[in-house]
């Protein structure tokens, strides 16, 4: 008679972590949770204060106690309803010069940017510095400029001039060419100049090579600047303020503030439901732009 023996089964002991204390664990990465916490409550509140004062028809902006006391849309309705100023119209003229400068100013940076990066012509260098030198200088500097220029511009071509949309987006144009030349310059940089090469043998011309194989590649670049574009045009005031005279033909930023501009007055829970309108364009574009964003930014950060 046999005897079978059984082996013996071995555990595996595995060594529980140690917990650490909670002074070493706020040392090395607690603060860092709480610095985060702070950041994000200091950037919601604002918006949400402004929130709570487009819901709230009995209060002003400056005389809410607490935070949606009162919830309803009456502010937003008399915002539609009000004859003298034309919110929807408003609303309209933003988003098209928002996506007309946009449009252009992405089409007309990346077209420089593509000579700049690929093209060796006399004066290049100069006009590499001469447009990181105009970033130095804000586009306000010239609003007493532009408003002589416009005003001439007027007697001669009335629809360039002051009170036209067009003679503001030529305006926008201007300002905005020189730090997205800059910014696209330095992406186009990244693009291998082998493709180019490989391109011209086959017979290809800087057009073909431009439209059919560098736009597809600096994708990234192009959604970048169209959102930055887009988001600054639709808060500008002041270079707005000046060329547009007709309350028609005013953009968001200029006739909201027509709302406010008596100090005493109670139109800030109406403002404020004009601001939360005036900001989901924005928020739409940078949510469908996200993706591009983080590349087109790094990316571009290389030397030219």
């Amino acid at each position: 008679m046999s005897t079978t023996l059984q082996p013996e089964t071995t555990r595996t002991l595995v060594p529980q972590p140690k917990r650490r204390p909670f002074g070493v664990w706020f040392k090395d990465k607690g603060w860092r949770h709480l610095v985060g916490v702070v950041v994000t409550l200091f950037a919601v509140f604002p918006l949400l204060y402004v929130l709570s004062a487009a819901l709230n028809s009995n209060g002003t902006l400056a005389g809410t106690k607490g935070l949606f006391t009162q919830v309803d849309i009456e502010n937003f309705v008399k915002l539609f309803n009000d004859p003298a100023r034309p919110f929807g119209r408003w609303f309209m003229n933003t988003l098209i010069i928002g996506v007309v400068t946009s449009a252009a100013t992405v089409f007309l940076g990346a077209m420089a940017a593509y000579a700049f990066s690929r093209m060796r012509f006399t004066g290049r260098r100069v006009g590499l510095l001469s447009l990181l030198l105009l970033q130095m200088f804000p586009q306000l500097l010239a609003v007493v400029a532009i408003f002589l220029l416009l005003s001439g511009i007027s007697d001669v071509i009335p629809a360039l001039g002051l009170g036209s949309q067009l003679g503001l987006i030529m305006v926008y144009l201007g300002g905005a060419l020189g730090v997205n030349t800059y910014l696209m310059y330095g992406f186009f940089n990244t693009v291998p100049q082998s493709l180019d090469e490989a391109a011209k043998i086959d017979g290809a011309s800087h057009v073909q090579i431009f439209f059919g194989i560098i736009l597809r590649l600096v994708t990234p670049i192009l959604a970048v600047v169209a959102l930055l574009s887009f988001i600054g045009i639709s808060s500008e005031f002041v270079i707005a303020s000046v060329v547009l005279t007709d309350p028609d033909s005013q953009t968001l930023a200029v006739g909201l503030y027509s709302f406010v501009a008596d100090t005493r007055s109670k139109n800030w829970g109406i403002f404020s439901a004009g601001a939360v309108l005036a900001a989901v364009p924005v928020m739409a574009l940078f949510l469908f732009l996200q993706r591009y964003i983080v590349s087109g930014l790094v990316q571009g950060g290389v030397k030219g």
